[in-house]
């Protein structure tokens, strides 16, 4: 955003504001003297998190479009990790961009109260927490419902003895090899149409508990579908477009608050 605006949880929520600022799930701050890029982001709520699978294609795409970044693959580092990005095609304003995840983890499947919900889980990890709850066959016996989510989500999300720093949190269900669907409650943030991170942990705990097998993994969520290509390890590579909105600058008067 430039020298006229400092970086605080006061001011990320401020942009973030949906009806008195720009409107945001959450900003990507980054030092352009790269590569490698080194990242900071942070949720609507102004608190600071590991990292975002869609902020980090996001990233690749306004790199690539400012000619910070070519047709190559490149570093960026966030959350004390490293992460490949590669913008594979680019057209008015459209990307192609996939991003290296590296390795998620996935611990055994358990059972769990949830307010008033007991539910099946997986805990995953990739770089962020994740609790990946199976719809199979409770909590409901169709795909997942909003209503499911509402009560789930933020029941594990902020204040569960279970995720004392919190989770994100992924209602899913898989509906035939390598294809499962997902709703999210981001913590942070609330419900969320999309998730980068989200899918890659939806992938890697299906392949973990045998719900499909390794390979490619199709994840489809309310604001789209991703693709993940996770192997016998969890190593992750996720895959996505990226549509450019807008570009711009902060008036005076919403930078310095």
């Amino acid at each position: 955003p430039g020298d006229a605006w400092t970086l605080t949880p006061e001011a990320v929520r401020r942009v973030c504001a949906r009806t008195t600022g720009v409107g945001a799930d959450g900003i990507v701050w980054v030092d352009p003297a790269g590569p490698p890029f080194r990242l900071r982001m942070f949720n609507p709520d102004g608190g600071e998190f590991e990292r975002s699978g869609n902020g980090l294609r996001v990233l690749a795409s306004w790199l690539h479009a400012t000619g910070r970044a070519g047709d190559d693959s490149f570093p960026v580092e966030v959350g004390g990790d490293r992460v490949e990005l590669q913008v594979l095609s680019a057209r008015d304003g459209r990307y192609d961009v996939v991003a290296d995840m590296g390795p998620c983890r996935a611990g055994a499947e358990e059972r769990m109260r949830a307010g008033d919900d007991i539910v099946s889980l997986v805990r995953a990890s990739v770089g962020n927490p994740h609790a990946v709850v199976w719809g199979d066959p409770e909590p409901w016996d169709a795909p997942p419902t909003l209503e499911a989510l509402a009560r789930i989500g933020p029941a594990l999300a902020a204040g569960h003895p279970a995720f004392p720093h919190g989770t994100n949190v992924q209602l899913a269900r898989v509906e035939g090899a390598g294809v499962v669907r997902a709703l999210v409650w981001e913590r942070g943030v609330g419900r969320t149409s999309a998730s980068g991170t989200s899918a890659c942990a939806v992938a890697a705990a299906a392949v973990a508990t045998g719900r499909t097998p390794a390979g490619e993994v199709e994840v489809r969520m309310e604001g789209g579908t991703l693709a993940v290509r996770i192997d016998r390890d969890l190593d992750a590579r996720l895959r996505g477009p990226v549509v450019a909105v807008m570009t711009g600058e902060m008036a005076p008067a919403l930078a310095a608050g």
